[in-house]
């Protein structure tokens, strides 16, 4: 889901990883397109599959009734290779 949502922004998912209650996304996208978009457009995309789901396992952990905080956090990642990054993230544990 998170690449077709990409792939509609000419974006291009690169790592990907979740815990229960965040989400770590590595997207390569071009300069014309605004990364607040993008996050709207994935976290939209994702809370609406989800709900038409109805999985009971989450409906306890929703924030204040939403799938989402409408929070997020976005950093590039500079000159780090991507290696580097795609490590970061797979390194990543739940608390």
């Amino acid at each position: 889901m998170f690449a077709s949502v990409c792939s509609d922004f000419e974006a291009e998912r690169v790592e990907f990883d979740c815990e229960d209650d965040h989400v770590y996304l590595l997207v390569n996208y071009p300069p014309k397109v605004a990364v607040s978009a993008l996050v709207n457009s994935l976290k939209g995309v994702l809370s609406r599959i989800v709900r038409k789901k109805n999985y009971p396992s989450i409906r306890p952990k929703l924030w204040g009734g939403a799938l989402w905080s409408p929070s997020y956090l976005a950093s590039s990642c500079g000159d780090a290779p991507i290696s580097v990054i795609r490590q970061y993230i797979a390194q990543q544990t739940p608390r």
